[in-house]
């Protein structure tokens, strides 16, 4: 074996004498070596599955480094924990450590191999494991397996007992480090793998939700004589704690709701069809908008959690008197437009938000009257609490002013000059928060 080298010369003489071997046995092992390093790179690349990489990885290094066992620890970042998936030859079922302690833990702190010719020597060396399982252990060398994309760490493989000499020699170690990080390539694929398959059920299992949240909202507003109604409904997680619907009362009063679940995702959508159901139940016997109320906060509020509460408007439209009385639990924005003089009158909180007291909710004291081209415009906070790039709110006041300059036209024309201007306003694709707008216009005879 020629080379020009004189510092492989001498370290490969220097291997061979300690070795115990001629040059020829010691090339014949760096083959084996490096043929099997070359068969599981081939082997791996056509894998995607975690348990068979490895066992592939394990079984692959126990034999191309000729050792009695192989071991190899994943990393348990929250525990501060390596433990076995899979060990060659290993009687006990898994073998959990800490990070901070024993050969393994030294190698996944310092993400540096390690050699030891003679563990027992050694004041990191944990007999309990050979103890267990009547195994004894000669010699270690164990490397680590890092993360190529972010330097995180892996797990560890650990090799025991070499078989063909005494110890494990440096060529083992530089070995191990390319099986080490064949490995850690492998791992982090079905890692990267994993995450896209569960983020692309969470998409998947969101979008069915969304479906069936869009099935408890009004699958079309009904028509009422004399007035016209326009609403929009814009989850900003794909499923909302806003809510809105119209349902008929006993009294045969119409009752309009806009309620708001504190946060949004899928938390607050659970509670907003729990609050819809609940809805549906007592407007088939009670037409008091602060009883409904006060009714659904006793039964909504044992089940709010975590600081949840909701905010809850209901009115009971009259069109033959043309006269809306409502109740409100902590919520807004909502207000009235009279379009003969132009003025705003806000519909005041009767109460606090449900969830937040059980007292009784109590309609307001005197029903608005609405007359021929007034508007009620009840919307949720995620309508005027979007912010631009400048850190600037929507706020309430724009809302309002965008209903005034626009209150000649047609409810659903309004709508959309108030969804465009919003979106225009937020930053990015979705809102921050939910938005939900409820407009209600009496028309002309």
């Amino acid at each position: 074996m020629a080379t020009s080298d004189p510092n492989f010369d001498e370290s490969f003489a220097t291997e061979c004498t300690q070795r115990g071997d001629r040059p020829a046995d010691w090339i014949r092992h760096r083959l084996i070596g490096l043929t099997k390093l070359m068969e599981i790179t081939q082997r791996l690349a056509a894998q995607t599955e975690l348990e068979p990489i490895l066992e592939i990885i394990t079984e692959g290094a126990c034999q191309a480094l000729e050792c009695e066992r192989a071991s190899l620890f994943l990393y348990d970042e929250k525990r501060r924990e390596l433990y076995t998936r899979v060990a060659t030859d290993l009687e006990l079922r898994e073998i959990r450590s800490s990070i901070d302690s024993g050969f393994n833990g030294w190698v996944g702190r310092n993400k540096k191999a390690l050699n030891i010719s003679d563990p027992a020597s050694d004041e990191r060396w944990n007999s309990s494991i050979d103890n267990q399982t009547g195994f004894q252990t000669r010699n270690i060398l164990a490397a680590p397996l890092v993360s190529p994309r972010d330097g995180r760490l892996l797990g560890t493989l650990e090799l025991l007992n070499k078989k063909s000499g005494p110890s494990f020699d440096q060529g083992d170690e530089n070995l191990l480090l390319a099986f080490a990080a064949h490995a850690a390539v492998s791992l982090e694929r079905v890692e990267l793998l994993e995450n896209f398959r569960q983020s692309r059920e969470l998409e998947v299992s969101v979008e069915a939700a969304r479906k069936l949240q869009l099935g408890f909202l009004p699958q079309r507003l009904p028509i009422i004589e004399g007035y016209e109604l326009a609403a929009y409904w814009q989850p900003a997680q794909g499923v909302a704690g806003d809510y809105y619907d119209v349902v008929r009362l006993p009294d045969d009063r119409l009752a309009i709701a806009v309620a708001d679940v504190s946060g949004h995702g899928m938390g607050p959508s659970l509670i907003m069809a729990s609050a819809r159901a609940m809805l549906h139940v007592l407007s088939r016997t009670v037409s008091q908008p602060g009883r409904i109320l006060t009714l659904l906060n006793e039964t909504i509020t044992p089940d709010l959690k975590l600081g949840r509460f909701v905010t809850f408007l209901l009115g009971a439209l009259d069109t033959q008197r043309h006269t809306l009385s409502f109740a409100n639990a902590g919520h807004g924005p909502a207000f009235h437009l009279q379009r003969r003089t132009s003025r705003i009158r806000h519909l005041e909180a009767t109460s606090c938000p449900i969830g937040v007291t059980l007292d009784e909710l109590r309609d307001a004291p005197a029903p608005i009257e609405i007359e021929p081209g007034d508007l009620i415009v009840l919307a949720t906070d995620g309508a005027i609490e979007q912010r631009n790039s400048d850190g600037d709110m929507f706020g309430k006041a724009r809302l309002e002013k965008l209903v005034c300059e626009n209150q000649t036209v047609p409810a659903p024309k309004l709508l959309e000059i108030l969804k465009s201007q919003i979106a225009a306003f937020y930053r990015g694709s979705h809102p921050d928060d939910d938005v939900t707008i409820l407009i209600l216009e009496r028309k002309f005879a």
